[in-house]
């Protein structure tokens, strides 16, 4: 098999032309293709006047690879590998089963790998299926009755599963095409095993999810939703077992020699439970914004110009960072082309957005995190959850401000700029389904990162026409993009305790869907090979 890159197709071409570029790329007949595919496709919009797709082609020939690349001397072509993925052979040296705590993207494919190496994990997961949690999350936006156990932010399929279902990720790990794999085997649109900035969407996030958790439950293994880690039962250095809490505040405990513990980056209450146990947890930078909202309409023309309506480029998207002059860095972050706003809270009297598309991405609007980095030396102490609860006054204040009925503050962006307050709407009606309160959002966030965005704002309208637009609408606060803690681990994903295997963004080693699944799948690993 021979891998081709940077084949071009122009907007208007068909892709039934891709044979005939590989085969003069490979200076054969096209009668020498066995087979074609594409392993790479990504869009190519710097110049407006000349869009255009590139691909990298897998291409199977009836010749002899070496020759025909000794041959061409192009350095576009090369030999490709095969992909495969190994789970490694158990080490275990007891027949106790390991305890996933948490069923977000990091302890979903924690508990597939384990249980597709013949372990029988048991699951425990805080929210509700994901059938059920749909069902509290639209009650919520409806009634704003919050579940304080089952929300956007806890139950199956995590965070992740109210967002873009965006899967860019910057790690290189090897793992991220298996999990690729893993979701188109469960019902993920193919596309995403090519795509450059593949995405799965909302509205399908939830059967694939589904789909997951019954593999697993089909392989041996157990998942109890509606069920809380309320204690790890320690002794001589190593965890022995987990207390559980269901729904009825029924306590059982769980022996075990393995827990991983893929909590997600809202569970605050296991964090502490964590700290007063004794586990080592540190700072951890995160950041802080709103979410930004314009008309999709504009971001297209921005990105694509006259071809903004073309039927083949759909929504187009955006990735924006600088670094405003004696300043904190500023980015965008989880961009949702035709998407929501949403306001997604996990504990009473608190408001946080974040944002959320479907496949189709065809809403009215685009939207965005604004954000401004945060680190430990800005916050308000040295203790090691100080993050965390800057976190939560800068949520329990939007919640003041909103009103105090988890409608989310909102700013445009003319006036922010200026620093005052919103009275009026402009051309851009917000998403958000609790309504929002027009106010002045630099009362919600800190200074600090209301000035680094006020820069920010300037700054990216001029890599993207429009961003500043006086009528745009700034959402918030936007706080929850990462972890404020680190659950410290060793080179064999342990804690001090032996056998806690602190996994995912909750833990502070992920930072997305694809990276929290990787990181799942290798402390899944290090369980098998039972190192101390």
């Amino acid at each position: 098999m021979l891998r081709i890159q940077e084949i071009k197709l122009p907007l208007d071409a068909d892709e039934t032309e891709l044979p005939r570029l590989a085969a003069k790329a490979l200076k054969l007949p096209q009668t020498a293709l066995k087979s074609v595919s594409v392993f790479r496709k990504s869009l190519d919009c710097r110049k407006k006047n000349e869009i255009k797709f590139i691909y990298t082609l897998d291409v199977e020939t009836d010749g002899n690879d070496e020759k025909i690349l000794a041959k061409i001397h192009n350095p576009k072509v090369s030999k490709a590998e095969i992909y495969r993925y190994e789970i490694p052979e158990s080490c275990r040296k007891t027949d106790l089963r390991p305890v996933v705590v948490g069923f977000g993207p990091a302890g979903m494919f924690a508990a597939l790998t384990l249980a597709r190496a013949g372990l029988c994990p048991l699951v425990v997961e805080r929210g509700e299926c994901v059938e059920q949690r749909q069902k509290s999350v639209q009650e919520f936006w409806k009634t704003r009755k919050l579940n304080t156990a089952s929300n956007v932010q806890f139950g199956e399929g995590g965070a992740g599963t109210f967002s873009d279902g965006k899967l860019n990720t910057g790690t290189k790990d090897f793992r991220q095409r298996e999990v690729l794999l893993q979701f188109v085997q469960h019902g993920a649109p193919e596309e995403i095993l090519y795509s450059a900035k593949p995405h799965i969407g909302t509205d399908r996030l939830c059967a694939v999810v589904r789909s997951i958790r019954e593999e697993i439950i089909r392989l041996g293994g157990e998942v109890r939703f509606q069920t809380k880690l309320t204690d790890i039962l320690i002794y001589n250095g190593a965890v022995q077992g987990v207390t559980l809490t269901d729904k009825q505040e029924k306590r059982t405990d769980f022996e075990t020699d393995a827990v991983i513990l893929a909590i997600g980056h809202s569970a605050r209450d296991t964090v502490e439970m964590l700290y007063r146990k004794g586990f080592m947890i540190t700072q951890k930078a995160f950041s802080v914004g709103a979410r930004i909202e314009h008309k999709q309409e504009m971001i297209n023309r921005s990105q694509y110009g006259a071809f903004a309506n073309h039927p083949k480029l759909g929504a187009a998207d955006y990735k924006l960072a600088c670094h405003p002059q004696g300043g904190r860095g500023a980015y965008t972050f989880c961009m949702c082309p035709g998407g929501t706003v949403v306001c997604c809270p996990s504990e009473e009297g608190t408001v946080v957005t974040n944002g959320m598309s479907e496949y189709a991405r065809d809403g009215e609007n685009a939207n965005s995190a604004l954000l401004v980095g945060i680190e430990p030396a800005q916050f308000p102490s040295a203790h090691p959850l100080a993050g965390m609860y800057y976190q939560l006054e800068i949520e329990k204040k939007a919640f003041r401000i909103g009103g105090g009925d988890y409608t989310a503050s909102a700013t445009l962006v003319g006036d922010f700029l200026k620093g005052e307050s919103s009275h009026k709407l402009g051309s851009i009606h917000p998403t958000c389904p609790t309504g929002v309160q027009l106010c002045n959002l630099c009362e919600v966030l800190p200074g600090r990162v209301t000035e680094t965005m006020c820069e920010a704002l300037l700054k990216m309208d001029k890599m993207l026409a429009g961003f500043a637009c006086p009528e745009a609408v700034l959402t918030g606060p936007e706080t929850r993009s990462s972890s404020p803690v680190r659950i410290m681990r060793d080179e064999f994903f342990q804690t001090a305790t032996n056998g806690v295997f602190p996994c995912g963004e909750g833990a502070g080693y992920a930072g997305g869907i694809i990276s929290a699944a990787v990181d799942g799948i290798k402390c899944a690993e290090a369980v098998l090979r039972d190192e101390h």
